[in-house]
């Protein structure tokens, strides 16, 4: 097994996406409190942490917070939109300090949703240019993207793209949009319907496998990507009994998730793979379990697959 704790170091941010589910507001750690904060995960035995935000790169002292990380022996990612990320110095800076690892979140290959969803005319151009300087400095880059209204229907144009411009990423995470709290719900035209994306998603999926890639999906349903199970992130972790910390710099404050399950419908009932799957996120206020159908698939085929992966 593979915990890696999250910890948002900052909730400052220098966009503001319309789907965000943390953000922006006035609260950083100190560098003692961030330090503390890693030797707790330390002490429970993770192999990493993850460090985001709001965006971590507004953090003064990121550097010295992957710096201890790395003394303390585990490995130190953060998850950035790549904005700050552009200016080649600081990336070869967090490389220097021990960064190794570095999700790079892009929303779409057209520069105008791109700038529709974060708010920011040159946030496109900023990434492409962020994932240049974090590859020149040695450090793994992965692509999160957030599937949304706006995107749903072009994330395979988004994985090819990026695969054609940069043949060296190797993985991309889809996480499904988070409709139930902040600017998602001032925002509710991002919502999409599971529909939306199945058939791009699949589409993205089977590229990115047929090229031998790998792929993580959170809070999308199986059968919306049944071909694809072993590669859902609950799935991975209900089957390997794994569990996920994130410190949050609001009200949620410290959370421990170790059950992975979401909403369940009525086609859930007769579905084969429903032991494995974690259900709807949100179903029934944003999300609706119409939506879902069974799969009678063989589960002991998914779990073989997660096991030897």
């Amino acid at each position: 097994m593979a915990n890696l704790g999250y910890i948002q170091v900052t909730r400052l941010c220098n966009q503001k996406c319309r789907f965000c589910s943390n953000p922006e507001r006035e609260a950083t750690l100190t560098p003692d409190e961030a330090r503390a904060q890693v030797d707790d995960f330390v002490e429970r035995g993770y192999d990493g942490v993850i460090l985001t935000g709001g965006e971590p790169t507004m953090h003064p002292d990121l550097g010295g917070i992957i710096e201890y990380a790395r003394s303390r022996g585990i490995h130190a990612r953060i998850i950035s939109n790549g904005q700050k990320l552009a200016d080649a110095a600081l990336s070869r800076d967090l490389a220097a300090r021990g960064l190794d690892h570095v999700h790079v979140s892009v929303q779409s290959a057209d520069p105008e949703v791109q700038a529709f969803l974060t708010c920011n005319t040159d946030s496109l151009a900023n990434v492409l240019k962020a994932i240049e300087n974090v590859h020149a400095a040695g450090v793994n880059i992965d692509i999160n993207t957030t599937i949304n209204h706006y995107n749903a229907g072009t994330l395979d144009v988004l994985v090819k793209t990026l695969v054609g411009r940069f043949p060296f990423i190797r993985h991309f995470v889809w996480n499904y949009l988070d409709p139930s709290m902040n600017r998602a719900t001032r925002n509710p035209d991002v919502v999409p319907h599971l529909w939306e994306c199945e058939v791009s998603l699949n589409r993205a999926m089977r590229f990115l496998d047929q090229s031998g890639r790998t792929f993580r999906a959170e809070k999308v349903p199986l059968c919306y990507m049944a071909e694809y199970a072993h590669c859902s992130t609950e799935t991975r972790k209900i089957v390997k009994g794994e569990e996920r910390i994130v410190r949050f710099l609001d009200e949620k404050g410290f959370v421990r998730e170790t059950l992975f399950q979401h909403g369940k419908g009525n086609a859930c009932a007769v579905c084969r793979f429903d032991p494995i799957c974690a259900g709807l996120y949100d179903m029934g206020v944003h999300y609706d379990a119409s939506e879902l159908s069974p799969v009678f698939l063989d589960p002991e085929v998914v779990r073989t697959r997660v096991q030897n992966s």
